[in-house]
């Protein structure tokens, strides 16, 4: 039915979501506006009323969505967001900084009080996972509020421990990385938010709170730690997580589609009086939130691809060990730099390369967006140009991960400038910010509607790998004896990198006949050649 046939279009706000100037459209009944499809992810069975109802669908909704929010208020969002998961990725770090309190405190060992930093980490890379189709369920609002003060209720039992308490820290932190949600949800934004032809650039700002986050932690703890006590270094974790979580509530709505399409549908009948029209989740009953069937296949899958798959296992184990890298040297950079005599603030703000390098390789990622953008549009058909392309500019930097590990070994030594094992670090830097983007883009592209369970794979080893290699820091550096102790150890660090970096290539040159063999990919692929533009 042509629109002219339909009447006025009538606008309205979304109630609570909307600022001065924004449109929404109230979408009265019509054959083109309205569908009986359930939509993606919500396969169940719907009675015979429920078929008679009106959906709101995203087509004939798009008004409705957060993809037409004002280019500002989505900067916005993002900046906050920003700040979210600069908060949950502090709170993996800042502890580090009372362990040495928390030892004297406590009258237990170094690697009892590092158990509290592992298992954070390792309890965080299965939060990540449980929260993520949560997310998908009952909106990202929700979801990070309730995460985020989780969060912060889980930094009282540690900050006020008992003179007997070290269980109720190892506890608090446990239930903290679990209740974390972390990137699965602040990436699901970014797809909310921006169509993806779009989502690059708001992709790359993310990716570096994520990894930034980890390095603020050290760069003022060494203060924290020298003039307050350890308790402090968890109460500024909960300063700040109240902050984040005052400001994500005042200032993000909510922007995942099929709520904001119910809360709009609810609208309508209402207060427009149009009736016989809902949204795309309201035929669910309780029972199916509490025990739907796709949230258990949505919950394993990550964990599927990633064993099952060879690109996520090489690329999320490459991007793993970079990151699990960084929260190692968290634990020896004091061995390194008490070489020079460094003090424990001096050796925290060692740290500031590793920042540095963060923000010039998201500078540089810039334009190897556009390079990749213009390639894909002038060469439309060809598989390479649309999927490993995106792995180019990782051919360059990943090599950075092992220079950058060789350069800090055979530098750690006082017969060396101290500046020469920061230069390594500011390759290290460069690498772990470049791998986690760049691995993050492939997936997205290469595995379309099963890309969040494949960056979640990644997501996991980041999470897994960083809190089983800061558990085995200590033990890993005290196994090596003698005067090259340590740059024996950086240097096996080092040749590990060197294989993953070589699995790199492997799949940048075999990628396409890797994808023909995946199930996951080809569902994608079939699409492809039926000529949809899914890999803008």
């Amino acid at each position: 039915m042509p629109p002219s046939q339909l009447g006025p279009t009538i606008t309205s706000p979304l109630p609570e979501e909307v600022t001065p100037g924004e449109k929404m459209a109230a979408i009265p009944s019509g054959e083109n506006l309205i569908s009986t499809v359930t939509p993606p992810g919500h396969e169940e069975q719907r009675t015979l009323e429920d078929e008679d109802r009106g959906i709101l669908t995203e087509q004939g909704c798009s008004h409705v969505l957060a993809h037409n929010f004002p280019t500002g208020k989505k900067w916005m969002i993002l900046t906050v967001i920003f700040l979210v998961q600069t908060s949950m990725n502090f709170n993996t770090s800042l502890y580090a900084n009372g362990q040495a309190g928390i030892a004297k405190a406590f009258n237990v060992s170094h690697q009892t009080t590092v158990t509290g930093a592992a298992i954070f980490l390792l309890t965080y890379a299965f939060g990540c996972e449980l929260w993520a189709p949560w997310s998908e369920e009952l909106g990202r609002k929700l979801v990070l509020q309730c995460s985020l003060l989780l969060v912060n209720l889980c930094c009282l039992p540690v900050a006020l421990a008992s003179p007997n308490g070290i269980a109720s820290i190892l506890v608090g932190r446990a239930f903290g990385g679990l209740f974390s949600a972390g990137g699965s949800v602040t990436l699901g934004m970014v797809a909310d938010l921006f169509p993806a032809e779009e989502q690059e650039y708001p992709l790359a700002f993310i990716v570096l709170s994520s990894v930034g986050g980890s390095i603020v932690g050290p760069i003022i703890g060494g203060y924290v730690e020298t003039y307050l006590a350890w308790q402090w270094t968890i109460w500024i974790q909960l300063i700040f997580g109240v902050c984040v979580q005052l400001l994500h509530l005042f200032l993000v709505p909510e922007t995942r589609s099929t709520v904001r399409l119910d809360a709009h549908a609810k609208y309508l009948r209402k207060h427009m009086n149009v009736h016989d029209v809902y949204g795309p989740t309201e035929h669910k009953t309780w029972r199916q939130y509490v025990m739907p069937r796709e949230v258990l296949t949505i919950w394993l899958r990550p964990f599927r691809m990633f064993i099952t798959e060879p690109i996520v296992l090489v690329l999320s184990a490459l991007s793993g060990f970079s990151d699990a890298l960084i929260f190692m040297q968290i634990q020896s950079f004091r061995r390194v730099f008490e070489l020079w005599d460094f003090s424990i603030i001096e050796t925290g703000l060692a740290f500031i390369p590793i920042g540095l390098a963060y923000i010039l390789a998201y500078l540089f990622f810039i334009p190897v967006i556009r390079r990749n953008r213009k390639l894909r549009r002038q060469r439309p058909d060809c598989e390479r140009a649309q999927y490993e392309s995106r792995l180019w500019w990782l051919l360059y930097t990943a090599p950075c991960l092992p220079i950058g590990l060789l350069i800090f070994a055979w530098t750690s030594t006082p017969s060396v400038h101290w500046i020469a094992p920061m230069i390594g670090c500011v390759f290290i830097g460069v690498a772990n910010y470049t791998i986690y983007m760049a691995t993050i883009d492939y997936m997205v592209a290469a595995y379309g509607p099963y890309s969040a369970s494949a960056t979640g794979g990644n997501g996991f080893a980041r999470d897994f790998l960083a809190g089983v290699l800061t558990w085995f820091a200590n033990p890993y550096y005290n196994a090596f004896r003698g005067p090259v102790a340590l740059q024996t150890a950086n240097t096996v660090l080092a040749c590990i990198g060197v294989v993953l970096v070589i699995a790199t290539f492997i799949i940048y040159v075999y990628g396409p006949s890797m994808r023909k063999r995946s199930p996951f990919a080809q569902s994608i692929l079939k699409t492809f050649s039926q000529g949809m533009a899914i890999v803008p």
